[in-house]
Parts: structure tokens; C-alpha cells; sequence
């Protein structure tokens, strides 16, 4: 009597080993709890119009929660994320107020300026060898400083204003700041725009070449390196990315609101590296999801909102967060060590 052996390179993996190498089902299942809790405990949270508030909250934040997602799976942090948001909307609003220029010219040019930040960052953190996030805080406060000297300088206040009456403010704010109208209700075009954004840069880390490069420079330089991946610039696209979608938030907000101050964006770039945690990836790289850092904004979106319609007061969100935060982590090691047992 003879037994046959099935070689496991040809069995099919079972349903559940196939979930928990994912790593944004963590923040799946973590928003599904947030989503029933509020739609319990508040009535307009579970509306339309309450939708489009959380969704709206949550649309700029997985923007940026997005690009920080890749960076961060490929090794690296960038702390001027936050600020460079309101570089951007500087740069756009003083050219078009101060200067008189045409609202798409000057957004083209706070588009390279931001590019060039973003390069600069990743050329200096691969050039150096320093931490990202060393290299970063440094411009971090250079943009700070730049943005309050620049701004008090031109306007004589730390705020620039007036751009509904400029050049091409109407045509750009169709495009950047504009609401589509869902059953009656305004949904801000914002929404349509982090959809994009978070399927475009999953097709990037999941479907192409660079994300495999992505997640190989973030599990291991040297050895990237070693069988050819083109480490310093695979980084410094990424860096570059950051501050693309930092332009785009930028972009949103001054063409929305109409006006900015020199101070704003300060602190968010901790919400989006801990949206990008809550969406399953990994503080030290090679692991992650940009759907999943997507995931993460909507929770932060639903709480934030959730608490407000709940009639709480908004102290308690900094409660919710370090909590999301401390699981989140916990979750997505749990997760990370089951799916290596898997993929063995």
C-alpha cells in the first residue's frame, strides 16, 4: 500500500490564512466597531448628511496618511509633513494675492516648490545616512520659520486672505474645493480625491515593480540594494510623493476656505504616521497598506465627528486615539507574526 504526499507548494491556502496576511484588516475590523458604536449611541451619524461631515473630516487626513503609508513602508518618516500642507497654500495664496499671478500658475509653482522640498529631503537623508525623522524635524522648523517670516513680511499679519477675487479662482475651486451633490446632500470633492489617491497608491505598492521595490527597501536596504533595486531613488520618490500629496491637501484647503495661516498643518504629521499605524504598517518598514492608512483616516474621521454628534466633550478624542494607537500596534504585531507563519 502506497501514500501519497500532496507538495504544500500546491495546496491552497484556507480563507482565514489568506485574511491575515492583509494588513489593513486590522483597521477593518476596527472601523466596522467605530461605525456600529456611533450609529448606536448618536441618530446622525447613520445619515446622510452625517456621512458627509465624517468623510469630509477624514478626506485630507487619508490624503496625507496615504503617501505617509508608503513611505513609512519603505523604511522612512517625514515630519514636515504636516506643515508643508500650509507651505503649499502660502505659496499658491501670496502669488495670487500679493503677486497678482493667475490661481493655476501659482499652483504650478507651489507644486515644484514643494517637489523640490521633497527631493531635498530624500537626497539628504540617503546622502548623510541620518534618521529620516532627524532630517525632517530639521525641515520641519526651517518651513516654520520660513512660512511665519515670509507671510509677516508680505502681509504684515501671520494670515494671507482674498483669494476669491483673484485669477482663476473659480475654475481651480471647481477642481479643488467644489461639493457633488449625492441624493441632495453636498459631499465635498475632497472625498472623490483621497478615493483616488488611496487606489492609485494601491496599485503602486501591490500591482508594479516599485511597490515591490518599496517593500524591499523597507525590509532591508543593503540587501535591496544588493540584487539591484535602485535604493536612493526609489527613497527620494518616495519623499517626493509625500509632498505631492501635501500640494494636493494644500491646494484643497486654500481654494476651500479662501484664506490660511502661517502656523497651520503644525501636529497633523503625527495623525497621519498614526492613521498609517492604525491602517497596519509597521514603525520599522517592509510592511503595510495604503488602503489600509485609508482605513485609518476614515476611524479618525468617524471618532473625531462621532464624538461631536454624540454631544461629548472633544477632550475624550485624545482618550479614543492613544487607545486605537496602543491596539493598533499591538493588533498589527499580532498580525505580522501570524503572517510570517503563514507565508513559511
Amino acid at each position: 500500500m502506497t501514500t501519497t504526499t500532496l507538495d504544500e507548494r500546491f495546496v491552497k491556502p484556507r480563507l482565514r490564512d489568506r485574511l491575515v496576511v492583509r494588513p489593513e484588516i486590522g483597521a477593518l475590523l476596527g472601523a466596522v466597531v467605530v461605525f456600529l458604536f456611533f450609529t448606536i449611541v448618536t441618530d446622525k451619524f447613520f445619515s446622510a448628511s452625517g456621512a458627509a461631515t465624517w468623510l469630509d473630516d477624514a478626506a485630507t487626513l487619508g490624503i496625507m496618511a496615504v503617501a505617509v503609508s508608503l513611505l513609512m513602508v519603505g523604511g522612512e518618516f517625514d515630519l514636515s509633513a504636516g506643515v508643508m500642507t500650509a507651505s503649499t497654500s502660502l505659496v499658491t495664496a501670496i502669488l495670487s494675492t500679493a503677486a497678482g499671478w493667475n490661481v493655476w500658475l501659482a499652483l504650478l509653482v507651489s507644486l515644484v516648490f514643494a517637489l523640490a522640498v521633497g527631493a531635498f529631503n530624500g537626497w539628504l537623508v540617503m546622502k548623510t545616512g541620518l534618521p529620516s525623522f532627524i532630517v525632517t524635524l530639521g525641515t520641519f522648523l526651517a518651513l516654520q520659520g520660513l512660512n511665519l517670516g515670509v507671510t509677516r513680511l508680505v502681509t504684515g499679519t501671520v494670515q494671507v486672505s482674498g483669494m476669491r477675487s483673484t485669477d482663476g479662482y473659480a475654475s481651480a475651486g471647481f477642481v479643488f474645493a467644489s461639493t457633488v451633490n449625492i441624493g441632495g446632500t453636498p459631499f465635498q470633492i475632497s472625498i472623490v480625491w483621497w478615493i483616488g489617491v488611496a487606489a492609485v497608491a494601491s496599485w503602486l505598492l501591490v500591482r508594479t515593480r516599485f511597490g515591490n521595490w518599496i517593500f524591499a527597501v523597507g525590509g532591508s536596504a543593503p540587501s535591496s540594494r544588493a540584487v539591484g533595486v535602485p535604493v536612493v531613488r526609489t527613497k527620494i520618490l518616495l519623499f517626493m510623493g509625500t509632498a505631492l500629496a501635501a500640494w494636493l491637501v494644500g491646494s484643497i484647503n486654500i481654494l476651500r476656505f479662501a484664506t490660511v495661516q502661517a502656523n497651520q498643518g503644525i501636529g497633523l504629521e503625527f495623525q497621519y504616521i498614526i492613521a498609517a499605524v492604525i491602517g497596519g504598517c509597521l514603525l520599522t518598514g517592509g510592511f503595510g497598506s495604503a488602503v489600509g492608512a485609508a482605513i485609518g483616516a476614515l476611524i479618525f474621521g468617524m471618532a473625531r465627528q462621532g464624538i461631536v454628534f454624540a454631544g461629548w466633550d472633544s477632550d475624550w478624542f485624545m482618550l479614543f486615539l492613544g487607545i486605537m494607537l496602543l491596539a493598533a500596534v499591538l493588533v498589527n504585531n499580532a498580525f505580522r507574526r501570524r503572517a510570517e507563519r503563514v507565508r513559511r
